[in-house]
């Protein structure tokens, strides 16, 4: 079995010039490997490799330029990362209100399983998402100060200080329990149906877990796909197979999201800052153009668009 071997700085930079990187500033690019990880960097590099080459870059692609798709991931990864945390806080608010009104919001109360589904399909899952969030209750209950307050001073948790303690797809699955008039009212605060209301909620906490844990964002892809939907049509996406080609689990798709589910005010800002990424990048990357680039990403030519639609 192949084992990897320590590489000190210097030999990294030198298999990167083997494959045909410019590197013209060592100290910077060493101080970068250093600080950032030669692993994290060299993960961007099949943007500016030779499709029919193996490990060669396209020549006069530089350390700049591969550094600087590195930097452009990190600074959207943060840039979704606080919307879709907008979202899930608001998903939080309005869950927790809406079947506090409903059922009350006593662990007894929220914890009935006669308050979910009733379809016999779901009945497991029923049992296996209110065991979850059981479990949290015993695991993280005392350990924030708020579920512990109130555990201290009234004997129970109401359910809008719960959802703090509960993951975004802990929440995309309680979502999926519920009576379908109760996911109907959730649904229809965002004007969605249920079913793309309960795959929005389960894409949101895949894109999310990718952008807390850092990794590549750019250019990933989901195993599932949005529903079609206006903006597809209204921003003209090309079709390959009676398919869209780009907004269906790609990046876009995530902007698709975010766009029926922030505010108008929240969601501008959000196309203004991705605007502003994409432009310092476009400054920076010279060997492969700007399109190649958004096509990677899962943009289609017009994206900037939707921010008015």
């Amino acid at each position: 079995m192949k084992s990897k071997i320590f590489k000190s700085l210097d030999e990294q930079i030198e298999i990167l010039r083997s494959k045909g990187l410019v590197v013209s500033d060592e100290k910077r690019t060493r101080n970068i490997l250093f600080r950032e990880n030669y692993f994290f960097i060299s993960g961007y590099r099949q943007l500016f490799m030779k499709p029919n080459e193996k490990d060669r870059f396209f020549p006069g692609t530089t350390f700049e330029e591969l550094y600087a798709t590195f930097v452009f991931d990190r600074q959207i990864r943060n840039t979704f990362f606080k919307n879709i945390l907008i979202v899930e806080n608001n998903i939080k608010s309005i869950m927790s209100y809406q079947l506090s009104k409903k059922y009350g919001f006593k662990e007894k109360d929220y914890l009935n399983p006669d308050n979910y589904t009733e379809d016999n399909l779901q009945s497991r899952q029923v049992r296996d998402v209110l065991d979850k969030v059981k479990r949290q209750i015993r695991v993280n209950g005392r350990k924030h100060s708020a579920t512990m307050h109130y555990i201290n001073n009234y004997g129970y948790i109401p359910f809008w200080i719960l959802v703090k303690v509960l993951s975004f797809g802990i929440m995309a699955e309680f979502y999926n329990i519920l009576k379908y008039e109760d996911k109907k009212d959730i649904a229809d605060y965002y004007n969605l149906d249920v079913e793309t209301m309960e795959i929005n909620l389960n894409l949101l906490s895949n894109f999310r877990n990718v952008c807390a844990h850092e990794d590549i964002l750019y250019d990933h892809r989901l195993q599932r796909s949005i529903p079609d939907c206006e903006y597809h049509e209204m921003l003209e996406i090309p079709m390959e197979e009676d398919e869209y080609i780009y907004g269906k689990n790609d990046l876009f798709s995530l902007v698709i999201i975010l766009k029926q589910m922030l505010t108008k005010e929240d969601f501008k800002k959000l196309i203004r800052e991705i605007k502003n990424e994409v432009n310092e990048l476009d400054e920076v990357v010279d060997v492969v153009p700007l399109e190649k680039i958004l096509e990677r990403i899962g943009f289609p030519f017009n994206w900037k668009d939707i921010a008015n639609l």
